[in-house]
């Protein structure tokens, strides 16, 4: 019962978050009213609770408007941006050279909390992998949701101010604009490529599942759109909802000792960002608001929101994107077992 209590509460608190937004003209509304209205709850004490599989359950959408989006038109520009991908390797790279110093010398973490909190991989990936190789879940909870946080929050302020996109690019047809055999193949995507995606494992099931599922549909000439704009407004509520609630009962020590660092750290990240964002396209010759988003080091759910709102390339964002998270994902378990202490003689 009171689990259930602190979910009506909080999806009460996400949904005046809205409403509050929407009455003041702000952008994205969906996204960053229940992301604010839960911060500042979680923040006055307040006992939050997330939704679960339900908040799981709405990243399918993201994947599928992800899959749905690689057409035999965006395929055939993949090879083009080769040059740009490559460089994700090194981005990841130079960040861990500064981050696991940063994090173990300066702020003194150990050596597993130290990796994982510089490592730009999903929020839960990371909290996870850490937990488990012996890292402070905590700690890692508060770095990365602050990195979500302010990347999210800083990336439409630069992309409307710096590179003078408007985010009020269509997210989708209305639900009464599309077919229903329409409707019924991206609900199948959706729930088949998750559920047979955490069957064998794929990492980021949620999303990557989905993703493969409607690509494929798409790229047989099946799917013809993305997911409907109301489901999306419901991908954004969960989205930012989840990321207010990894706060709760956060205490000024910890604020001070550990979500000011990661606020230092995101600074970092955003200025080496920033850095390629202007270098790549002179370089590569893909659009600088696709290099902006493919650099800035948020979560895949959260960077694909706002790749749809600002109408950039899917395709060229998600494929970096997705580098890194693999990139990521692949060397934590190695990393792991190397910095894992070894047992005494």
């Amino acid at each position: 019962m009171q689990t259930f209590r602190a979910r009506i509460l909080t999806f009460a608190l996400a949904a005046a978050g809205v409403a509050v937004f929407l009455v003041a003209g702000l952008p994205l509304p969906f996204l960053f009213g229940p992301m604010f209205a839960c911060l500042i709850a979680a923040f006055s004490g307040l006992t939050l609770k997330g939704f679960g599989q339900v908040s799981v359950a709405a990243r399918t959408i993201l994947g599928v408007a992800v899959g749905a989006s690689l057409t035999p038109a965006v395929l055939a520009e993949l090879p083009a941006i080769s040059g740009s991908v490559l460089i994700i390797p090194v981005y990841v790279a130079v960040i861990g050279l500064i981050g696991v110093p940063y994090f173990r010398y300066v702020c003194g973490y150990d050596p597993v909390t130290a990796y994982y909190a510089a490592m730009p991989g999903g929020l839960q990936d990371m909290v996870i992998f850490g937990q488990e190789a012996g890292g402070n879940p905590r700690t890692l909870s508060l770095i990365h949701a602050t990195r979500v946080l302010l990347i999210v929050t800083l990336v439409p302020v630069l992309l409307t101010q710096v590179f003078g996109v408007t985010l009020s690019q269509p997210m989708g047809a209305p639900i009464a604009d599309l077919p229903w055999q329409e409707l019924a193949m991206m609900l199948f995507a959706a729930i088949f490529g998750w559920k047979a995606g955490e069957r064998v494992g794929l990492f980021g099931a949620s999303i990557l599942g989905p993703m493969i599922v409607a690509a494929a549909l798409s790229l047989g000439g099946l799917l013809h759109g993305r997911p409907p704009k109301e489901a999306i407004l419901v991908a954004q509520f969960f989205i930012g909802t989840g990321i207010g609630v990894y706060y709760m009962g956060i205490t000024w020590r910890e604020f001070r000792d550990i979500v000011i660092r990661a606020i230092a750290f995101v600074a970092i990240l955003a200025a080496l960002a920033a850095f390629l964002a202007i270098e790549v396209p002179r370089i590569t010759g893909i659009g600088e608001v696709e290099a902006f988003l493919s650099f800035a080091p948020g979560g895949q759910a959260e960077m694909t929101v706002l790749a749809i709102v600002a109408g950039a390339d899917l395709g060229v964002v998600i494929a970096h994107h997705l580098v890194r998270i693999v990139l990521v994902i692949t060397c934590a378990p190695i990393v792991a077992r190397a910095l894992r202490p070894r047992p005494k003689s």
